[in-house]
């Protein structure tokens, strides 16, 4: 098991008092990337994105007037993972989550959702609707001979009965995949919408049917920053050309209100390939548009 990486102040960063798991939100750093299939460094993201989250403390949203740092938000800093060891690591993380009342977590790569949605689903006792914005479905058995990867993540997820899959929708979706990843998922009940698909579509309309799908029950929200095109978020393992640009999925986050999210994450920010820190300012202001749905509107 590893030490926890202790940050400067990180709680000032978002408003947020420190290791407070008793908190209504909640936010931790998740620094595991030893399932990722081409350029590692997210374990480095979490420090990436407190450190743009610098940019977001002046004011309220925009649109809506809310302000986050009015929330009963604690960072709880860094879970701890055991190095090398990916079924260890994932229990770990679980454990680390278990009992939170609404966790946001930064990444790390996108193995830690598997963990995060086992311990909602103890805590809440029902599968999630699931709004996944990814390049990538991430639904594969295997991914280069690893059954736990950052390419398997939902493939466990819909086998294990964590998300409804009727109730799941994957956003931003292009990368080069078999044809039979996109049957089965398909298949399982889950709502696919590529990245064309967005671009085709009056932004409105996309959220409209995001919404349809998730309806009305319990829902997580899982955001790869690879979702979005390398032109926004350069910083990440496996960027794919063609994905959305910062506003639509901005657009997407805040049209999201009222939903009944339990819990996000923001993963795959691997800020050793960003470029002034743009991923990192991606992943944090994505992050703070989820948390201004919940903070009081002025």
């Amino acid at each position: 098991m590893v030490t926890p990486i202790t940050f400067a102040a990180p709680h000032a960063l978002l408003g947020a008092r420190p290791h407070d798991r008793s908190a209504a939100f909640c936010v931790a750093g998740v620094p595991l990337d030893i399932g990722t299939t081409n350029r590692a460094g997210a374990r480095d993201g979490p420090r990436a994105i407190r450190a743009a989250a610098r940019m977001l403390t002046d004011g309220r949203h925009p649109i809506s007037g809310a302000k986050p740092a009015a929330l009963d938000l604690s960072d709880l800093g860094e879970f701890d993972i055991a190095l090398g060891d990916m079924e260890k690591s994932l229990a770990l993380i679980e454990e680390q989550a278990t009992g939170l009342a609404h966790l946001v977590a930064f990444g790390g790569e996108h193995s830690i959702t598997l963990a995060l949605l086992r311990a909602l689903k103890k805590r809440i006792g029902v599968p999630l609707g699931l709004l996944h914005i990814d390049a990538h479905m991430d639904a594969g058995e295997d991914n280069f001979g690893q059954s736990f990867a950052h390419g398997t993540v939902f493939w466990h997820a819909l086998n294990e009965g964590l998300v409804e899959p009727r109730r799941m929708v994957q956003v931003g979706i292009r990368a080069p995949a078999w044809p039979e990843n996109y049957a089965w998922t398909r298949e399982q009940g889950a709502t696919i919408l590529s990245a064309q698909d967005v671009h085709q579509t009056p932004i409105a309309s996309v959220i409209a049917q995001i919404r349809d799908v998730l309806g009305t029950g319990p829902c997580y929200l899982s955001f790869d920053i690879d979702g979005l095109d390398p032109a926004f978020a350069p910083g990440t393992g496996t960027p794919e050309i063609g994905g959305l640009a910062s506003w639509q999925a901005q657009a997407i986050l805040r049209g999201m209100a009222g939903v009944d999210f339990r819990g996000a994450d923001f993963v795959e920010v691997a800020p050793a390939y960003d470029v002034s820190e743009i991923t990192a300012l991606a992943a944090a202001t994505m992050a703070w548009e989820y948390l201004c749905l919940f903070a009081k509107r002025k």
